[in-house]
């Protein structure tokens, strides 16, 4: 049978045996095995809605509208590294081919250095490509995106600038920044300029630093004066108030203190993604499903969006953070992870097949101030899902 077949039969065996995603007891085993399926069957509907030289961003089903944008928007990466997931999984060759072909038009950004989204764009898509198939193009790909996101170091103020500066910002630094670290401690780690490791401790702990409030909670946004060093303003950018706690914020800095706690061993990068981790998973605003309205501080929870792509944010950050712990905090760390798990494949949240643009996730948020994707499907919500899945069959279930 051929394989384009084979999973869109297996999909349907696997619904008409266990029914529409609505059990929260249904093994995580055949859980992750139908959200595959289904992403092999979505995401080629998907390809389908989106030009040869662009990438898909969005899908408004308020709209029926398909978003789609060029390849220097900070979410190009997540399109194709998501169908690398998807094909990890599954082996489906039609799903590789897309992969590929995306890969190639995005090859040509390793040279972008126009804001510090260089991690999410290229280590997303090429490191993740690398991982699975060994292709030595791609590393030499990711070895010189890497280089070019290290061109936005400021010494002057130990941190990568995240944007050029515009008519309200001067030298900002944003808490999403920490993801893009992954980028240069990888390719320091696999060979290269070991300028690139020192610049993402610097940047790490001048966030560890500055970035913080007591409770765990992040600014979103750190301005600076490039002539004189001095931090000028904490503010928002994305969230509901400048004191407040946008939620995909707390789940980059999560994420991101997580992941350079795995290439340092550094003691203080764990202790701050466990501070953070408690900061998200005991807030008295923290829905019973675990997946966060788009800010903890929201006007009118609870009647407000909720945002999926922070809930598989942190369940993959979770995964990581459970392997770094003793037995009994990384068995709680776990069970939070599972619990969005299947709160994300429940039907509130994700796609019934054929429906959501292609699309697996409904019920994102992309930057509610400024009326951008207000709970639409997000790519990087796809991605991180998928890289839970994957994570907790391969740490979790020990299936490779």
């Amino acid at each position: 049978m051929e394989t384009k077949y084979r999973y869109s039969v297996l999909l349907f065996l696997t619904i008409a045996f266990f029914g529409t995603k609505t059990s929260a007891q249904q093994p995580m085993k055949s859980l992750i095995a139908e959200n595959m399926q289904l992403a092999a069957s979505q995401y080629k509907l998907l390809a389908k809605k989106v030009p040869a030289d662009q990438m898909p961003r969005y899908y408004d089903p308020q709209k029926n509208k398909w978003g789609n944008s060029n390849t220097q928007w900070w979410c190009s990466g997540f399109y194709p590294g998501s169908l690398m997931l998807i094909y990890e999984y599954t082996k489906d060759e039609a799903i590789l081919k897309e992969a590929e072909k995306k890969l190639a038009i995005l090859e040509k950004e390793k040279h972008y250095t126009g804001n510090h989204d260089l991690g999410f764009m290229m280590y997303c898509s090429f490191g993740t490509a690398y991982r699975i198939t060994g292709n030595p193009a791609y590393k030499t790909t990711i070895d010189t995106a890497a280089l070019s996101l290290s061109t936005r170091y400021r010494p002057n103020i130990q941190s990568i600038q995240s944007w050029d500066s515009n008519d309200k910002l001067k030298c900002p630094v944003i808490i999403d920044n920490m993801m893009n670290l992954e980028l240069l401690m990888w390719v320091a780690q696999q060979g290269g300029d070991s300028k690139l490791k020192e610049i993402s401790l610097a940047h790490a702990n001048s966030t560890l630093e500055r970035h913080f409030r007591p409770d765990g909670s992040s600014y979103h946004v750190l301005d600076y004066d490039p002539v004189s060093s001095k931090l000028i303003r904490k503010l928002t950018w994305q969230g509901a108030a400048d004191e407040s706690a946008w939620s995909r914020g707390q789940s980059w800095g999560f994420y991101g203190f997580t992941m350079m706690y795995r290439f340092t061993r550094d003691k203080r990068y764990l202790d701050q993604a466990k501070k953070i981790a408690s900061f998200i998973f005991t807030h008295h605003n923290l829905p019973a499903d675990l997946v966060p309205y788009w800010d903890f501080n929201a006007p009118g929870i609870p009647d407000t969006f909720r945002d999926a792509s922070s809930a598989a944010i942190n369940a993959s950050a979770l995964l990581e953070l459970a392997q770094y712990v003793n037995k009994k905090e990384g068995k709680g760390y776990i069970s939070r992870a599972e619990k969005i798990i299947r709160s994300l494949s429940s039907e509130k949240y994700s796609a019934k097949p054929g429906k959501n643009g292609g699309y697996l996730l409904k019920h994102s948020v992309g930057n509610l101030p400024f009326n951008s994707e207000i709970n639409t499907t997000l790519t990087y919500a796809d991605y991180y899902f998928l890289e839970a899945m994957q994570r907790y069959q391969r740490w979790v279930l020990n299936i490779k």
